[in-house]
């Protein structure tokens, strides 16, 4: 009997998390482990698959359909690799491979962490009801997602929506990625706490030099904070607009760290976005805050899964995934 109940896994630098995930997106089950980021390939898929021997104890796992991931990447969701960035033991690892012989052979779908939390808020959150939308994870990192036609949009290798190297500044500072001016190189979060460093902000008697102390001086009306945000609001509206031109997005999600700077973020941001997305077709664009919070990576996943094989999920979500 079918059923929609899938695993999902939600792979980064910091911890590598699994659930089982039915198809309303609720977690039923989880798992955890760190991420032995620093060690060797086969270590780090050790502790992968100790998360998914934890899925696989209980009883419901016999019901389990397919295997959801949502990898930090770069990936490769064709070749089903996946090279993080902050995981430089994984280097084109053959994880889809080794996930479904952990698995029992069940079928992976293999996306990235920006894609991931790009389906759970289409699905479950602020994206919810919209047909074009950018999701992004501003954070260490700026990520995205897509949904277009009312499907999840993630490329022939799971990256599409990586908003984050959109070059918005061509003269701009290099971006570790090669080349320059990024989105990323300016909003994210160690970029906003670095602009405000060189800028001569001085943090508090703890001495908490990072993003959210920033945007806690930028509340309290400190200027070089203020313009620091100011401007992390500046590259990420010009990205969004650059977007929304392309592909008629009419809403850009913004979750991650950073985004809970809050208003410190947003007024700025709106405001950016009125100068950059001035065509008669993108200027209703409206920005949300992310709602699903730390649990976006696991719902995303599985949602990815439930997407790609439909017989695990009839009748409750899209039966197609548009590559």
């Amino acid at each position: 009997m079918p059923t929609d109940l899938v695993a999902a896994l939600d792979i980064g630098g910091t911890k590598i998390a699994g659930a089982l995930v039915d198809g309303q997106g609720r977690i039923l089950l989880r798992a955890q482990r760190p991420t032995p980021a620093r060690e060797d390939g086969d270590t780090v898929m050790r502790a992968v698959e100790e998360v998914i021997g934890e899925l696989t104890a209980g009883e419901p796992w016999g019901e389990v359909r397919a295997v959801g991931i949502g990898s930090a990447g770069p990936v490769d969701a064709s070749a089903g690799t996946v090279s993080p960035v902050n995981v430089p033991g994984w280097r084109g690892y053959p994880l889809v491979e080794r996930v479904r012989s952990a698995a029992g052979g069940r079928p992976v779908e293999l996306v990235g962490d920006g894609v991931a939390m790009t389906a759970a808020e289409h699905w479950q959150g602020a994206a919810r009801g919209h047909d074009n939308a950018l999701c992004m994870v501003v954070s260490t990192g700026v990520g995205g997602g897509l949904i277009l036609g009312g499907a999840l949009h993630p490329g022939p290798t799971g990256n599409a929506g990586h908003i984050g190297h959109i070059s918005v500044d061509l003269d701009g500072d290099p971006c570790p990625c090669g080349a320059r001016g990024c989105v990323e190189r300016i909003a994210s979060g160690p970029n906003i706490a670095r602009r405000a460093l060189e800028a001569g902000w001085l943090p508090g008697p703890d001495g908490d030099t990072s993003a959210a102390a920033v945007a806690l001086a930028a509340r309290a009306g400190d200027p070089i904070a203020v313009a620091s945000f100011e401007r992390a609001a500046q590259a990420l509206a010009a990205g969004i607009a650059a977007t929304a031109t392309l592909v008629e997005i009419d809403i850009a999600v913004i979750g991650g760290g950073v985004a809970m700077a809050g208003e410190v973020l947003f007024a700025p941001l709106r405001r950016a976005l009125r100068d950059y997305a001035t065509l008669s077709f993108v200027s209703r664009l409206t920005v949300a805050p992310a709602l699903m919070g730390t649990d976006a990576g696991l719902v995303g996943a599985a949602a990815a899964a439930l997407r790609a094989y439909p017989d695990a999920a009839v009748g409750r979500l899209r039966p197609a995934v548009n590559r």
